[in-house]
């Protein structure tokens, strides 16, 4: 975690290694750390409640497309982020990515079993 700390939260970092008596509660109070952490599920909740009335006018099929999308973008803005700021970006396309891909899940009667199967 050192790296992605000394990257990004550099005044965090610095805190956490000269304070060694820092209690592991509250280690790392820090606003934006927070919210890089709490983006991705605020994004996926908002998501989810878009992509449900998406998926039931549009079908599965644009659910799973929108959400792959948003998933390779947010994984490619996320890796290739230079500070903390597009970091939360790539979050929050990750988060609605799997807010969308979500709706798509695999129920039992999607695949029909073979008609001479006892039901």
């Amino acid at each position: 975690m050192d790296p992605f700390l000394k990257k990004f939260f550099q005044d965090l970092y610095i805190k956490m290694k000269e304070d060694t008596e820092i209690s592991n509660y509250c280690k790392f109070d820090n606003e934006l750390l927070t919210s890089f952490t709490s983006s991705l599920y605020f994004a996926w909740l908002f998501a989810s409640l878009v992509a449900s009335s998406m998926t039931k006018a549009f079908g599965r099929k644009l659910s799973i497309l929108v959400g792959g999308v948003a998933l390779l973008g947010g994984s490619a803005l996320g890796g290739a982020a230079l500070n903390i700021y597009t970091l939360i970006l790539g979050r929050i396309l990750l988060g609605i990515g799997v807010g969308f891909a979500n709706q798509a899940s695999v129920e039992g009667n999607l695949v029909p079993l073979p008609h001479f199967l006892p039901v």
